[in-house]
């Protein structure tokens, strides 16, 4: 009789609808992409214009297979209300504006990339402190939380900015676009040269983004299991060439967008419920 009774009230308690509920897949009705020109879709299909129809978390172009898409594949209640906030030439201090309009828009699931251009300055020195860079990214998922408490967020980690003028350093057409158009100088001025304080300086430039991707680990740690950093897979990404827009040689082309789409979905996809991966590619 003990065993029964026992039994029946395993039963119940599974069948309870938080039971239920704790079992079903999650399933965003509204995303919205946070960041800057990277998210925007710059320059993947036109001169120096965003191109959000292919941007790697919210667009809705087959050939960059999105977040959005991928979620939209697993259900259709997201169909439509895929949000784009991201702005070319956002930097952190940008981030708490654009959380507070995902709010207003009631987004259920939240991509953030951003701090590129943080450390893309015209000299070193005007470089966001990581310290400033943390508090502001902190910030925009206090927003986050305070305005949608049963929201999701990824943080996508900043790619690897050297890795980018290693492939480009010996194109001349990728250095007459960063010289003309004065692209990253603190990572991509005198391409060129090897001289040690050219060096140093790449390395310093490279060692900040770095700084930044740790301090977004942390932030997301300390917000808990409703948020996921990539865990550096974009950063540790070796990108070629064949990933960058002819338009400027420094923004993601289709295929980087894609790269980016699939690198960071694999840090969420088990939150739909079974995973959502491709095969790697080069």
């Amino acid at each position: 009789m003990t065993t029964f009774t026992g039994a029946a009230a395993l039963v119940a308690a599974l069948l309870t609808p938080a039971a239920a509920s704790a079992a079903e897949p999650w399933r965003p009705v509204v995303m919205a992409a946070l960041g800057d020109s990277i998210s925007a879709g710059f320059n993947v299909c036109g001169w120096y214009v965003a191109c959000t129809s292919r941007s790697w978390t919210a667009g809705d172009h087959p050939e960059v297979r999105s977040h959005y898409l991928r979620l939209r594949a697993a259900d259709g209640a997201i169909d439509g209300n895929n949000v784009n906030l991201a702005v070319p030439g956002a930097t952190s201090a940008d981030l708490a504006g654009q959380m507070e309009r995902a709010v207003a828009r009631r987004a259920d699931y939240v991509t953030i990339l951003i701090g590129a251009q943080d450390a893309c300055m015209s000299e070193e020195r005007r470089m966001t402190p990581v310290a400033v860079y943390r508090q502001r990214v902190a910030e925009a998922l206090r927003l986050f939380r305070q305005g949608r408490p049963a929201g999701r967020v990824l943080l996508a980690s900043i790619p690897d900015l050297k890795r980018l003028w290693q492939v480009g350093k010996d194109s001349p057409v990728a250095r007459g676009f960063w010289s003309v158009a004065r692209i990253c100088q603190t990572m991509l001025a005198k391409p060129t040269s090897m001289a040690a304080a050219d060096r140093a300086r790449r390395d310093r430039v490279r060692a900040r983004v770095a700084d930044y991707n740790t301090a977004l680990a942390r932030v997301c740690a300390a917000y808990g299991p409703a948020c996921r950093f990539d865990g550096n897979a974009l950063f540790d990404y070796r990108f070629t060439l064949e990933h960058v827009s002819g338009w400027d040689y420094f923004h993601p082309n289709a295929a980087g967008q894609r790269l980016i789409a699939r690198e960071t979905f694999a840090a969420v996809d088990d939150w739909i419920g079974a995973p959502d991966r491709e095969p790697a590619r080069p």
